[in-house]
């Protein structure tokens, strides 16, 4: 699959955590070689990472653990200790936790070679849980110390969520519902009612849906749930779609009535679908016929300076055969009224027709291409199985100038360049997939 809009479906019907989403990217391709040199370059001892394959509810699926040593360790995956009565018995006492800001997480993202997709997205992630902890327990973000969030096996999942996520070129993320047990869990504030406080704010602050289920304990952590909030871009999935590879990972803690996976699809829509869904936009139009050809050439540069989509003059001829200009303005709902003011300053019309249309698009992008002459960018669309490819008039004209050649024969450079670039791409992919 090429990289242009990749989406990636979670489907969290056995909750979600830090552990299961690394689990399940590199189950979909994440490349973790990369992952283990990105995260032994982070400022963060007291750990190590195991990747393997285990059998979850009789299904094979990846499996990444932080193996902290005795110093760090958090009982998060002790399932007497999250749901036990006695845990100074079992476990000889609470061990020592390091207690770190906000700032002081975000330092450590930034003294390793994160890169900066990568980077984004876990600090992303950390900001959602430090607005999370910050409601909960009432204190400014400032204030907000982490404690299991905060410890190490946390910052590990956060760093190698960002990594593979960067890695995969993900630009679309779905995530319809997050499934939440019942109950209570124990952490270092003691016990607390599930969801937990900082997923009830997190859910609450970021729109996320909580589907309730009878499974006693906690199948959605605040690691998880910040994750889901900090990548989701829709919580609906197209109507039809494609999956082009599943990711299964898997959880550390058993439930009785769940299968403990998180299963995560890389998806596509169908391809015989060119058009976009229609989309809502304004057009204003006004008719005039007493304005100098300076005048409205003048208001067109203003109209687009002001974001106008798009403004054009139509010749008509209005009452009494006078002949005129129409002026047609495409907008967004939000600058309509920017735009008339403009109209209205700068021309003689006294009045001005709205008229709300929708319009179909194809998708498009705007990608760089190598040629001959230098680099050019391409407006690149799809409709159905075909890609359509237009130069840029601005950056076809510069290459153009510097070559001194015509412009029609830029033209043909950048589309022919655009085509072998195409091609060299598809026979990699089929190279990739032929080796797999």
């Amino acid at each position: 699959m090429s990289g242009k809009n990749r989406k990636l479906y979670l489907e969290c019907c056995s909750g979600i955590s830090g552990d299961m989403t690394v689990a399940a990217l590199l189950d979909l391709g994440a490349d973790e070689v990369l992952l283990r040199r990105t995260l032994a370059g982070l400022n963060v001892s007291g750990y190590e990472i195991s990747i393997s394959r285990v059998k979850k509810s009789g299904l094979d699926a990846c499996d990444f653990e932080v193996r902290l040593d005795a110093e760090h360790e958090n009982h998060d995956h002790d399932m007497e200790y999250l749901h036990g009565h006695d845990p100074e018995h079992s476990h000889g006492g609470h061990h020592f936790h390091e207690h770190r800001s906000l700032q002081d997480i975000l330092e450590i993202l930034r003294s390793g070679d994160m890169t900066p997709g990568a980077l984004s997205i876990a600090e992303k992630i950390f900001r959602v849980i430090a607005r999370a902890e910050s409601e909960a327990h009432g204190v400014s973000l400032e204030q907000v110390h982490f404690h299991e969030v905060g410890a190490v096996d946390s910052i590990v999942d956060i760093a190698a969520a960002a990594i593979c996520l960067d890695n995969l070129g993900v630009e679309e993320v779905i995530v319809p519902e997050l499934w939440e047990g019942r109950g209570t869990v124990r952490c270092q504030h003691g016990v607390l009612p599930v969801p937990v406080p900082a997923v009830c704010h997190i859910a609450q602050d970021y729109g996320l849906k909580l589907h309730m289920c009878n499974v006693e304990g906690e199948l959605v952590t605040p690691t998880g749930a910040a994750i889901a909030a900090a990548i989701r871009t829709s919580d609906r999935l197209p109507e039809r779609f494609v999956i082009e590879k599943t990711g299964m990972g898997a959880g550390k803690r058993s439930y009785r009535g769940t299968s403990g996976l998180l299963r995560i699809m890389m998806i596509r829509d169908e391809e015989d679908k060119p058009l976009e869904k229609p989309e809502t936009i304004y057009k204003l139009e006004s008719n005039i016929d007493d304005c100098s050809g300076e005048v409205l050439g003048y208001v067109m540069e203003r109209l687009f300076e002001a974001g106008a989509r798009d403004v054009n003059y139509t010749p008509v001829f209005m009452k009494k055969n006078r002949p005129a200009w129409q002026l047609n303005v495409i907008c967004d709902q939000g600058k309509m009224e920017k735009l008339e003011q403009i109209i209205f300053d700068e021309t003689t019309t006294i009045g001005i027709r709205r008229l709300k249309v929708e319009r179909s698009v194809l998708s498009r992008e705007i990608q760089r291409v190598a040629t001959p002459l230098g680099t050019a960018l391409v407006k690149v669309c799809e409709t159905g199985f075909r890609k359509k490819a237009y130069p840029e008039y601005e950056s076809a004209a510069e290459l153009a100038r510097s070559s001194n050649l015509p412009l029609q024969e830029v033209y043909r450079i950048i589309r022919q360049s655009w085509e072998d670039s195409e091609k060299e791409q598809k026979s990699g992919m089929n190279k990739k997939e032929h080796a797999e």
